[in-house]
């Protein structure tokens, strides 16, 4: 588990960037580029190092849970009061991130393509 704080590369604004060019939602791509590190990061961590806000983090993160991309775990504060901490870690290699929204626009791409085909193909009486 880490807690301290690594403002984001370079190279993380740049994933970040080109994520955003290939359609994944701006917070998406930050919890991604913020979950590259390989650490077990919390929510807080997240948060201070990518200037998303608590609601932020976890609207992004529901996406990478729904598809397996995370592991996600509640931990009780040792005081006992207030909301559990929540732990995030990516689970998956960025190469599977990268082969899933790959095949997602290729599967588009492709849906478009045949409703042109069959535009073409139309004939208006």
């Amino acid at each position: 588990m880490i807690n301290d704080i690594q403002l984001l590369s370079d190279t993380e604004y740049e994933i970040i960037e080109l994520l955003q060019s290939l359609k994944v939602p701006r917070t998406e791509s930050i919890a991604i580029a913020c979950l590259l590190c390989g650490k077990e990061l919390t929510s807080q961590t997240i948060e201070r190092s990518s200037g998303l806000r608590q609601p932020e983090v976890s609207v992004a993160m529901r996406p990478l849970r729904e598809r397996e991309w995370i592991d996600e775990k509640n931990v009780k504060k040792t005081n006992g009061k207030g909301r559990p901490t929540k732990y995030y870690k990516l689970i998956v290699p960025l190469s599977t991130i990268i082969n899933t929204f790959e095949s997602e626009i290729i599967q588009n791409h492709k849906m478009v393509m045949d409703s042109i085909t069959q535009l073409r193909e139309l004939r208006l009486k």
